[in-house]
């Protein structure tokens, strides 16, 4: 197999803070511990996936999902020889951003804050690396490299809200350090394609668990046909269960391999020869075959008719909407009973979304039922 490492990124250009060279770890390393070690991953263990943290222990959190993103990210980069602890350091860093009760929780937070400059939990992520998390004497927040804030910044592709960048985050911060116009690098792109794999899959073990679906609706997409097809004659009563978790490791296998091959095809049809010319090609480089993109499409409409949009998960998020805005309209009557009060100096409003933002499922609960 031809190398590719030439345009993976495995040399940093800095920090947006200087900090010597470690003796003993890359740069991108240390990247991945300091994410491993700050309070906001951890947080993510008692964060929505789909389901309410408090609902039961075997559904997926922030946490869980975030791991299983760097594994396929892992695989994905180091077979094609690029840099894997920085598709790892992305991977697990990606969510860090997510309020509690997940994309619902987020919804009502960027209304409340819709006059205030509004609120992306990618964004926030950003917010929390270089603002929030502090636990260095000589500078703000995690101080990532200049490669893991340009992948954060850019999981869902090249950036262009600016306006939204600068009331967020600040464009001066950056320093001029990261070229907003490029695309990013073969890490990153990894790193969001696996987010994708993982949670397609992975929903539709929660879903199966959680009595939402059956394998027999499930396997009336084609693609889980075909790979239950293969099982079939192996399939007794006592090893049922078994069944979804052999589906579901031959979805994401089947996926890898897609994605693996199909980024190959696309570095020699776009004649892609250095680090330049990716973040020059103002497409991805690294995405699904047609086919599989019309598969990807079909599970994640199923997803949504099936799951998303059940009765009692909607329910759920419509209580975890209520949550966040009630807590919004509590904290900001009394912001100094919350927040410290040189952070409310700086922009109250950022300063409550960033509190709430913060909180786990179980945190905004009782905090809610102690404001009623």
């Amino acid at each position: 197999m031809k190398n590719y490492s030439k345009l993976g990124l495995f040399k940093s250009k800095g920090r947006l803070n200087y900090e010597p060279q470690n003796q003993y770890r890359t740069p991108f390393q240390r990247d991945r511990d300091r994410i491993i070690h700050s309070a906001s991953f951890r947080r993510l263990k008692h964060k929505t996936q789909v389901f309410v943290n408090t609902e039961g222990d075997h559904y997926r959190t922030r946490i869980t999902h975030s791991i299983e993103v760097a594994q396929i990210a892992r695989t994905i980069a180091k077979y094609l020889n690029l840099n894997d602890d920085l598709a790892e350091t992305l991977s697990l860093a990606h969510d860090l951003g997510h309020t509690p009760f997940g994309h619902a929780g987020e919804y009502a937070l960027n209304d409340c804050m819709m006059n205030q400059g509004g609120f992306d939990h990618n964004l926030q992520t950003l917010r929390i690396v270089m603002f929030l998390e502090n636990k260095y004497l000589k500078f703000q927040g995690l101080n990532l490299t200049l490669e893991t804030l340009d992948g954060l910044l850019k999981h869902n592709g090249s950036f262009y809200d600016f306006d939204k960048l600068d009331s967020i985050i600040g464009i001066k911060k950056f320093k001029n350090k990261i070229k907003f116009q490029n695309n990013t690098s073969l890490e990153a792109q990894i790193a969001s394609i696996s987010d994708d794999i993982a949670y397609n899959n992975h929903d539709i073990q929660d879903g199966i668990k959680a009595k939402l679906f059956t394998l027999n609706e499930l396997i009336e997409i084609n693609f889980f046909k075909e790979i239950y097809k293969s099982y079939k004659r192996n399939i007794k009563r006592e090893n049922k269960d078994i069944i979804i978790y052999q589906i579901i490791r031959d979805s994401i296998n089947l996926m890898v391999k897609d994605i693996i091959r199909n980024s190959i095809n696309k570095i020699k049809k776009n004649k892609i020869k250095k680090l330049l010319d990716v973040q020059n090609n103002e497409n991805q480089t690294v995405i699904f075959s047609e086919k599989f993109q019309n598969i990807e499409t079909e599970i994640k409409q199923f997803l949504k008719i099936k799951m998303y949009n059940n009765k009692n998960v909607m329910k759920k998020n419509n209580n975890g909407k209520k949550i966040i805005k009630k807590l919004f309209k509590t904290i900001i009557k009394k912001p100094n009973n919350y927040i410290k009060s040189s952070d409310l100096k700086k922009d109250k409003h950022r300063a409550i979304s960033d509190y709430i933002s913060g909180m786990t499922d179980r945190f905004a609960i009782q905090l809610y039922k102690m404001s009623k």
